[in-house]
């Protein structure tokens, strides 16, 4: 089954940074959801377009500057804004159908209890152990990817 074998394929943050547009999409297609992680998890912005040679440098200046993950709490996440970690801009926290492919998903739903991003939807699955790729939706549309893992707390992480 296309599903186990793509969770079997060892999956990096690196991998997602350089696969693309169609990659990405056929990859979130063929993963499970995963368990709706817990605690705080390191996040990746991953734009659609520009190849690896953007994907990097981009994801780095967002990291340092804007967004620096997520923290998962029993039915809610936080994000995790600049480089002081301010928990900022709340979600829900559901297992729902993915407006992808209508499989299930870990939905990140803005709508009901945040006035700045409402119109933001984000759905995850787990691509690898402790690593999720996620999709950003606007208002609808399908307008950005993220990555989520879990630490490394050994300190080995790159």
């Amino acid at each position: 089954m296309a599903i186990n074998e793509t969770v079997n394929e060892a999956v990096s943050e690196a991998d997602l940074l350089h696969a693309g547009d169609a990659r990405l999409l056929e990859l979130f297609r063929e993963s499970p959801p995963g368990d709706i992680p817990t605690g705080p998890l390191e996040g990746t912005g991953i734009v659609r377009w520009g190849g690896s040679a953007v994907a990097r440098p981009l994801a780095r200046l967002v990291r340092l500057a804007v967004w620096r993950g997520k923290v998962f709490e029993p039915g809610y996440v936080s994000n995790r804004l600049t480089t002081f970690d301010i928990l900022a801009i709340v979600a829900q926290v559901y297992r729902g159908p993915s407006r992808l492919d209508d499989r299930e998903c870990i939905v990140v739903d803005y709508s009901k209890i945040s006035l700045a991003a409402r119109g933001i939807r984000d759905e995850i699955r787990e691509v690898g152990p402790g690593l999720y790729l996620g999709v950003v939706w606007l208002f609808g549309y399908r307008v950005g990817w993220f990555s989520l893992r879990v630490p490394d707390v050994t300190g080995r992480n790159d």
